[in-house]
This record gives C-alpha cells, structure tokens and sequence, in this order.
C-alpha cells in the first residue's frame, strides 16, 4: 500500500487474495497509514498490527463495521523502513507484487528504480526477478510526467490497472465498485475470484438476476 487515497481498494484486493487460499506479505508505507487514518480512522500500528488490519478488513467500503470476517493467519506484516526484510532480496519466494493503491509518488519511484522504503525495493526487486507486478494508480487527472512513468512500467512488463470502476456489472453499492476494481487487479495477477460479474456478451445483463 502507498499513500494514494483509495484505502477500500486496498482492503477488497487483501480480502480476495485470502479468499482465495494466497499467503500475503503486506508492506504499509508511512503515507498510506496517514491515509488510512484520515479514511477509516484506523492508525495501523505495527506493534499492533494484526489488531488494526483484523478491524480495517472487516469494515465494508462505506465504513461500516462487521461486514467482512477475515482470516489473517497467512498475512505477514513488514514495516515500510524495513530494508533488510524478506521482499527485499529476490531469493525470497514470491508470485508477485501488488502496489494497491499506487500514488503518483511511488508510480515514479519504481518507475525509476529508486529504493528508498521497502515498497520501492520490493517492487525493483519484483521486476528484476521477472515476476508479475501490478500498479493500481489512483489519481486524477495525470500528468505527462505520471503518464510517461507508467509507460515506463509498462515497459518493463508491469501491468498498469488504473482503479477506475465499471459499471456493466450492475453495481448497486459502493462496495460494488470497490470490488470491480478489485477484481480486476487480481485478474491482471492472475489469481481466481468471483469480486464482480464479467461481461458475457449480453447487452442488459446486468439488470438481470443471474450473476
């Protein structure tokens, strides 16, 4: 997690990698805990982690408690300032790496191979190792200077998924859309979910009942 608004988006991507069966090792940068603070009113502690991230997930888009029971057990935490923790070298097994939400600042920093937290370093080292990377970047409206940064991604062969919703799958509520996007970033991971209707090729199919 970087430090761009868009904590949901962050949550439904976790709660989907452990539904489906991932162990996860999460790295919280210092400006997405300011974010999640002034979003959920949450502060994510790291001596206290598992506490904090056992509230934040359970809490729906709209900030209502108790929507979600989510098992944590396969999450492992690593403090952003951490350069010597496991993500950080390439002999540390992983499929992959999801930068949800992705700020401007962090999209130009892996962009340019900087390594000055753990979230850069990881993803320098996802790419070097040739491993999936995806980029959730949340902001509006870009600039050159982004766009030419998420080229750069892209040329590396990360996949760039702007967390802009759809609405083909008859969204109804905010999670809805949370979800969508969600969705589609553990597509481009390549990890099975059931987050959103897909598209079938039926016009109005989302106004009917089956999903």
């Amino acid at each position: 997690m970087s430090g761009a608004s868009g904590t949901p988006y962050a949550a439904a991507v976790l709660r989907g990698l452990l539904d489906a069966g991932e162990s996860v090792d999460l790295v919280v940068s210092r400006a997405s805990r300011l974010t999640l603070l002034d979003e959920t009113g949450i502060s994510f502690r790291d001596a206290h982690w598992q506490d904090d991230l056992r509230e934040w997930l359970a809490r729906g888009a709209d900030g209502k408690p108790g929507s979600f029971d989510p098992d944590i057990d396969r999450v492992r935490h690593w403090s952003a300032g951490d350069l010597a923790a496991g993500p950080s070298s390439g002999s540390y097994p992983a499929k992959g790496m999801l930068i949800v939400p992705a700020s401007t600042a962090c999209v130009a920093g892996v962009a340019l191979g900087l390594s000055k937290d753990l979230l850069q370093r990881a993803a320098s080292v996802t790419l070097k190792e040739r491993r999936r990377l995806v980029v959730s970047v949340r902001e509006t409206p870009l600039n050159g200077q982004t766009l030419r940064h998420l080229v750069t991604l892209d040329d590396l062969g990360a996949a760039v998924v702007p967390a802009s919703p759809g609405f083909y799958a008859g969204a109804t509520h905010i999670q809805d859309l949370v979800d969508f996007v969600a969705g589609r970033v553990l597509d481009a991971a390549g990890v099975e979910h059931d987050l959103y209707r897909r598209w079938k090729g039926d016009l109005g199919g989302s106004r009917t009942t089956d999903n």
